[in-house]
């Protein structure tokens, strides 16, 4: 993969290249991709485009940071994009169809950025333990995980409409 395919990819079209809170603008821009999978695919739409992009990004990634200091760069954020998606994991069959529950994606971005910003848990130990592309991944694997418990409780139980 060359340097500009990879930068093309991690950066998410380039929204990474925001010069103020990339991860956030790359997890919005993600939003409209999260709305389309869930509408029409439901649950299976955001595995199949998660796996893929989590696999093409971390290879993109380590395009981007092979023989860098910096391990993880603000302007990747193809991470945010995969953790994005898995935030709405366990609700994506009840937005099958829905546009009712549009604020569940608000939801989705604002328990998603607070657990990426936070670091808490297994976001912590993949973002301060593996210093590489794997690790840029899964720390958004994991924030996103952790958002998609938080949405479905939002659902389930504060709001059982």
């Amino acid at each position: 993969m060359s340097e500009k395919l990879a930068l093309i990819i991690a950066t998410y079209f380039g929204l990474g290249l925001s010069p103020k809170a990339p991860g956030t603008v790359g997890s919005i821009g993600t939003l409209p991709l999260a709305f389309l999978l869930c509408y029409f695919f439901g649950t299976p739409g955001i595995i199949v485009a998660a796996i893929p992009i989590a696999i093409v990004g971390i290879y993109a990634t380590d395009v981007l940071i092979r023989d860098k200091e910096e391990k993880d760069p603000g302007k990747v954020v193809v991470d945010e994009v995969v953790g994005q998606l898995l935030a709405f994991l366990f609700v994506a069959d009840a937005l099958r169809g829905n546009t009712t529950d549009w604020w569940l994606y608000l939801v989705g971005l604002a328990a998603f950025r607070f657990f990426d910003i936070k670091k808490m848990g297994p976001v912590k130990w993949f973002d301060s333990k593996m210093k590489n592309a794997v690790g840029v991944m899964m720390d958004d694997v994991c924030a996103g995980l952790l958002a998609a418990v938080v949405v479905w409780g939002v659902r389930t139980y504060v709001y059982a409409g």
